[in-house]
């Protein structure tokens, strides 16, 4: 523990704004993951928790993209589209089979695909650490913004992140289709007299769940290293936004990933040893006092 390192930080501008940008950045790409996740829970009543996996997926995919098209745009792209056709795969002869069978089978199948595609990144791209390197077009001079240090690969993930959420809330909520997958979510029996294929409903929200995990892993490649296995520890961040935020709430996910970022920024000064165990501390206090999670509905 380190609590004078952590108020000089909070003394120094140039060192607010720069854990405060890495902080935004984790942020940004918890959300990714963990919307996706909430949002499969919220619409199908269902934990992915092979959902890490599809952000190892879609790194790894990026990384092969980039390196037959030398474009990072194209190669995010392919991260989400060949994440969320796998996806889509996966639900229909898979997750479809347990969705009403207890958690503990549903458990087992994602672990299963787990360890499956651990394996198929080993046979495919190899089990020694890969990285794509920083694209060409973000080998910049960073910004300084109250002498702080921002890296342009930073500010360009932080806008992705922003739109992304915000063409996610207007389709949820201003849409055709955002009404329809609400529908299915409260009432899908409702939903199926009327016509509707709830079955399809399922379908594309598990493909779109799996396309926002892919697309975090494509746009994360350039700053994280790839290896076999790296899913799992951001499945358990996942978990943790998740819980906070609230299970099946995307706008309680934006904020409890913004949470977690600044946790982890800030946590990594002051507790060095202890970054991990304060996320979860954060994360059984606010569920004391609001146990649905910051923007979950409590239960009647």
């Amino acid at each position: 523990m380190d609590l004078n390192a952590l108020f000089e930080c909070l003394g120094s501008m140039s060192c607010i704004v720069t854990q405060t940008s890495t902080g935004l950045i984790v942020g940004a790409l918890l959300f990714l993951v963990a919307a996706g996740l909430t949002l499969i829970f919220g619409v199908l009543g269902v934990i992915n928790f092979a959902h890490g996996s599809f952000y190892m997926l879609g790194a790894y995919v990026a990384l092969s993209a980039y390196r037959i098209t030398d474009s990072y745009a194209l190669a995010a792209l392919a991260a989400g589209l060949g994440v969320g056709l796998f996806a889509l795969v996966f639900e229909r002869f898979f997750m479809r089979r347990v969705y009403q069978s207890d958690v503990l089978l549903q458990l087992l199948v994602c672990y299963a695909f787990i360890l499956i595609l651990d394996d198929v990144v080993k046979i495919v791209w190899g089990a020694e650490f890969q990285s794509m390197g920083m694209p060409q077009a973000f080998q910049q001079a960073p910004l300084f913004i109250g002498g702080g240090v921002v890296p342009v690969f930073y500010v360009y993930l932080m806008a992705a992140a922003g739109l992304i959420a915000g063409l996610l809330w207007f389709t949820l909520t201003r849409t055709r289709a955002g009404k329809i997958i609400r529908a299915a979510a409260q009432n899908p029996g409702m939903t199926s007299a009327l016509g509707l294929n709830t079955r399809l409903i399922y379908a594309s929200v598990f493909a779109f769940g799996g396309l926002l995990a892919g697309l975090a892993g494509g746009l994360a490649a350039p700053v994280r290293s790839m290896s076999p296995g790296m899913g799992f520890s951001i499945l358990i961040e996942s978990f943790i936004v998740t819980v906070i935020g609230g299970m099946g709430s995307v706008s309680g996910a934006l904020l409890g990933a913004l949470l977690i970022g600044l946790i982890r920024s800030f946590g990594s000064i002051g507790f060095p040893l202890f970054v991990e165990g304060i996320m979860f501390l954060a994360m059984g206090l606010i569920l004391v006092y609001k146990p649905s999670g910051l923007m979950g509905k409590g239960q009647s």
